[in-house]
């Protein structure tokens, strides 16, 4: 006994079949040929009726089989087929499910005509050569077009009684195309200028009939295409929509292929070969829409996302797809969100490497990138200026309108408006974009949202990215400063991460904010202070080291920091007597934040003391530092030892707010 009952004929038909076979669910493949059979394996669960049958056989058959579900996936000229089915599910009190094919759409030269003779006579008025792809049973109509002999050319299946039938409508064997399909866009155009035809003539048969693949040969071949709509419009469910269907009623949980694609920038010429081969064999496809869109063919699905988890969620919701593909923009291991989908996927995804906007960037304006500094703006913080400060070159993904114009312009306030910038735009698309300036030349600048940019810097000259800047490199006029072998201290016991949020409160020069800047190169830090002199120096400091993640904050402690974004580091170098108001405010925002606390007085050191008691930090450390300067006394050195500072480190772990470094 079957449980399932499919009438084929069509691609989406055969494709339910084997979909069964595969799951072993007891059916019943019906074909109207032998050839329809053979297309689909058989086994001893799934067997394949060949044969015609009227509605009268169709409702005895259904009676003996006793399905659950019989599913029409016939042709969708096929309506004597359908209405057979349908009548025959009704007599028998069985579930009928209707299979259709999506209709294919187009922008070619497009003529429509309600059935074959109104296309033939719309022919008729017409010169130049003819492609009829509609095959042998409603030819005859064609012969009435004026010297069809001369001018239609029938694509027909290679069936000696096909061919018999053509020769005998009075076609010439040299005017016959006796091939099977399927027949790609390429395929149609050469056949097309081969025999120079300036129609093609196809029924809309949807994508799986390769209606696209036709309508595509004919845009490309300056042809216009007469399409013989459909005679009926039905309602009913797609291959997919009916897949999804059995697995509900049948429990089926397939366990789908998930191919993971660097598809490149988005033109097909940046794919590589077995990305166009894997992505040509999905049924869902899912992205960014601009990806997507760019790389889907004609009757597959499409999910346009691009967060994680939601993805993986919806895999998991649709059982019905059993190879699908997740595009990535460039290449999966290059600033993508494959590492992500993946790990939502739990690693069960293949990935396949794309063509990474840095590779074709650099070699379209001939430079290696092997010792460039690699930086993505898009979505996220980066010290983009310090970068190219501090780096002879630099490449970077912008992703935005004014990216190039704002870049452009800090660099020439930060002193380096002489730096090369090569820009590209719209990488791989036909209206790429490939140009250089210097910095100076480009601010204001206003361009395309897909941007990169390399920076040649030929006067780079790179800090040491350890702490420690010479005192005497510093703007320090007659403001207080933490001296550098105590920054060198307080910085290592700060331990800030790339993407640090860090405060420094009581910044004076601003020393502390700048080398925390240039460890926290992906992060932001917030130099807090009062004094309005003080804060003329940071913003001095800031220009001359290039630190563009430093932001001045005018103001008091605690209440300049109540509306900052939540701090996972905090560096405390004066606390004009609020140090407990100061700490409290810092663990309200994040429990987790690491604090570095310097005192000179024994009184701060008091209340910092009486605090962490109260608090009891898990992470608590308390360094004495006396530091000794040489100084020359005639033909004698002789130290001169300067004040001694407490650096107090205050943390709960136990607390930790999960922040780690990002790629």
């Amino acid at each position: 006994m079957a449980e399932v009952i499919v009438f084929a004929g069509t691609t989406e038909g055969y494709s339910i079949g084997r979909f069964l076979e595969r799951h072993k669910i007891p059916s019943v493949i019906c074909t109207a040929t032998e050839y329809g059979a053979s297309l689909v394996q058989g086994d001893d669960l799934v067997t394949v009726r060949a044969g015609r049958m009227d509605a009268d056989q169709m409702t005895a058959f259904f009676s003996e089989e006793n399905p659950r579900l019989v599913i029409d996936a016939t042709h969708p000229y096929a309506d004597l087929a359908t209405e057979n089915i349908r009548n025959a599910c009704k007599a028998a009190a069985v579930s009928y499910i209707r299979v259709l094919r999506s209709e294919g759409g187009t922008d070619c030269d497009e003529i429509r005509a309600a059935t074959a003779g109104e296309a033939a006579e719309f022919l008729s008025g017409t010169s130049g050569n003819i492609l009829v792809t509609t095959g042998s049973k409603e030819l005859a109509v064609f012969t009435g077009i004026p010297d069809f002999q001369k001018r239609v050319y029938a694509r027909v299946l290679p069936l000696p009684g096909v061919l018999e039938s053509c020769l005998k409508l009075g076609f010439g064997p040299d005017h016959l195309i006796c091939m099977q399909g399927p027949f790609s866009m390429k395929m149609n155009a050469a056949m097309m200028r081969q025999y120079n035809c300036r129609y093609l003539v196809t029924k809309d048969s949807g994508a799986a009939g390769g209606f696209q693949e036709k309508i595509g040969a004919a845009r490309e071949c300056g042809a216009s295409a007469v399409v013989i709509g459909r005679p009926v419009r039905e309602e009913g469910i797609t291959v997919f929509e009916c897949r999804r269907l059995l697995c509900r009623e049948f429990d089926i949980r397939p366990k789908p292929e998930i191919s993971l694609i660097g598809a490149g920038m988005g033109s097909e010429e940046s794919m590589t070969v077995e990305a166009k081969r894997v992505l040509a064999e999905a049924e869902l496809v899912i992205g960014a829409r601009r990806i997507t869109d760019a790389v889907r063919t004609p009757g597959q699905d499409v999910y346009y996302e691009y967060q994680s988890e939601k993805i993986a969620a919806y895999i998991e919701e649709h059982c019905e797809y059993e190879k699908i593909a997740v595009v990535f923009s460039g290449d999966t291991g290059f600033y993508s969100g494959a590492r992500k989908v993946l790990d939502a996927l739990h690693g069960s995804a293949r990935v396949i490497c794309g063509v990474s906007c840095v590779s074709w960037f650099m070699a379209k304006i001939g430079m290696a990138w092997d010792d460039a500094v690699l930086i993505s703006c898009h979505g996220r913080n980066g010290n983009l200026v310090n970068a190219i400060a501090g780096n002879p070159k630099v490449f970077a993904i912008l992703g935005t309108a004014d990216g190039v114009g704002k870049l452009a312009g800090k660099l020439v306030k930060y002193g380096l408006g002489n730096v090369l910038l090569y820009v590209g735009e719209r990488l791989s698309y036909p209206d790429e974009k490939i140009f250089s300036a210097r910095a100076f030349e480009l601010t204001g600048y206003q361009g395309d949202p897909l941007s990169v940019v390399a920076a040649v810097n030929e006067n780079a000259a790179a800090l040491p990215c350890t702490p420690g800047i010479p005192d005497a490199c510093f703007i320090r006029d007659q403001v207080p400063m933490t001296k550098e072998e105590i920054r060198m201290v307080s910085l290592c016991k700060l331990q800030p991460k790339r993407n640090s949020v860090c405060y420094d409160v009581g910044a004076g020069t601003g020393s502390v904010s700048v080398e925390l800047a240039r460890l926290a190169c992906d992060g932001v830090v917030y130099a807090v202070e009062k004094n309005g002199k003080a804060l003329e120096l940071i913003e001095k400091n800031k220009n001359r080291f290039c630190t563009d993640n430093v932001i001045p904050v005018s103001g008091s402690a605690p209440d300049a920091l109540r509306d900052l974004p939540v701090p996972d580091r905090v560096f405390i170098g004066g606390s004009s007597g609020e140090m407990r108001e100061i700490i409290h405010t810092v663990l309200g925002k994040n429990p987790a934040a690491r604090m570095v606390i310097n005192c000179i007085t024994l009184e701060t050191l008091g209340q910092v003391l009486t605090v962490a008691g109260e608090m009891q930090f898990e992470v608590f450390d308390v360094v004495q530092i006396s530091a000794a300067r040489s100084k020359t006394a005639g033909h004698y050195h002789m130290m001169n030892g300067e004040n001694p500072v407490y650096v107090i480190t205050l943390q709960n772990p136990e607390h930790f707010s999960g922040q780690e470094d990002t790629p």
